[in-house]
């Protein structure tokens, strides 16, 4: 899939605004903010000062027609879970669509789930000789040594959704996990003001994502609710039978929960199995993420809250992250952590008649 264009946001000064004010030639200017030869270091950081005093940006359009080609984008993510990584996909193509002045060809591959394909198709980029890849890092210790092969190359790697810090990535888009399970264990600890047992249910503790969610949880939850104690975590692998199949033996366990937090949107097989034992509505649960299916049940009451990570605007960012990355002169290292929104029964019809359109309600 090829996009031709991008938005780029109007520069508030320009070249000529700095040499103005300071007073000195637009060829010095030009030669400091490009760190070329010619500038002595003195001045140099006086015209670095005022660039930033004054807001100036690159003209980052300029600067790829200059380049003479198409910017070469691959965006790698799995096909599961759809609720999740299908907006994604359509905050990456809206990015896309809106661009103007730079070429840009926008190729998508997918694999099955994180941890199975992901490996592979990164492996055939090799050839492809990307200027940059999206993707998301399901297990960084197997992934790292392919991102660090693809980097040696010259291709830029932007994780999207959970992050590989060790692999020599460019940069980073995503919800911010930490403060999610903090807010699911805050949530959970006003609902159970009595001696409980709380659970959660994620996808693969390989996965930073959710292993900073559980992070956030355990530690609010000890800080907060003394009275509550946690059970061992229970991975699902992201497959909805074994999501299913361990929330039924936890449901039957000897020590069973009062409430639960499920970190990764696949939550069906988990809400379904606490509904044929009868216990939604009863058990507190938090969930993550928003779809239609979650609508009636928050409405209901039967689930207390879900923590939307923003999938269409993770993409959206990451696209327009990577770009700016690839046309900066100066490179910088692109870090964006999205604040979850919560979202109650209360506040539910601000989000909800936008899912058709994979898109979400955003503050500006």
């Amino acid at each position: 899939m090829t996009f031709a264009n991008m938005t780029i946001a109007p520069k508030t000064s320009g070249i000529k605004d700095i040499a103005k004010a300071l007073g000195i030639s637009i060829g010095t200017v030009d030669r400091a903010l490009h760190d070329r030869t010619g500038v002595n270091p003195k001045t140099k950081a006086r015209v670095l000062q005022k660039a930033e005093e004054l807001g100036y940006k690159p003209n980052l359009a300029a600067q790829a027609l200059k380049l003479n080609r198409r910017i070469e984008i691959a965006i790698v993510l799995p096909k599961q879970i759809s609720h999740f990584f299908d907006p994604l996909r359509a905050g990456i193509r809206s990015a896309a669509e809106a661009t103007t002045g730079i070429h840009v060809n926008l190729t998508f591959h997918e694999y099955p789930r994180m941890g199975q394909g992901d490996i592979e198709l990164l492996e055939a980029r090799l050839k492809d000789k990307c200027d940059g890849i999206i993707f998301t890092p399901g297990n960084p210790r197997k992934l790292d040594p392919i991102i660090r092969r693809l980097t040696a190359q010259g291709t830029a790697m932007l994780c999207v959704a959970s992050d590989a810090p060790a692999s020599g990535r460019v940069g980073l888009v995503s919800s911010h996990a930490y403060s999610s399970g903090a807010i699911a264990a805050e949530l959970l600890a006003f609902k159970l003001s009595r001696k409980s047992y709380v659970a959660t249910i994620t996808g693969e503790l390989t996965t930073l994502d959710h292993a900073e969610k559980l992070r956030g949880f355990a530690a609010t939850l000890a800080m907060l609710a003394p009275q509550l104690s946690l059970l061992p975590a229970v991975e699902s692998h992201e497959r909805p039978k074994e999501a299913y199949r361990q929330t039924i033996a936890l449901l039957h366990g000897e020590t069973k929960p009062q409430g639960l937090y499920i970190s990764t949107a696949n939550s069906l097989p988990v809400l379904q199995a606490i509904e044929e034992e009868g216990l939604l509505g009863k058990i507190q649960v938090v969930t993550t993420d928003l779809f239609q299916e979650l609508v009636p049940l928050i409405e209901t009451g039967k689930i207390l809250a879900t923590l939307y990570q923003r999938p269409f605007t993770q993409g959206k960012v990451a696209f327009e992250s990577l770009i700016n990355y690839l046309l900066e002169d100066r490179k910088t290292s692109p870090i964006t952590r999205l604040a979850p929104h919560i979202i109650f029964r209360s506040n539910l019809p601000l989000f909800i008649d936008r899912l058709d359109s994979l898109t979400e309600y955003e503050e500006t």
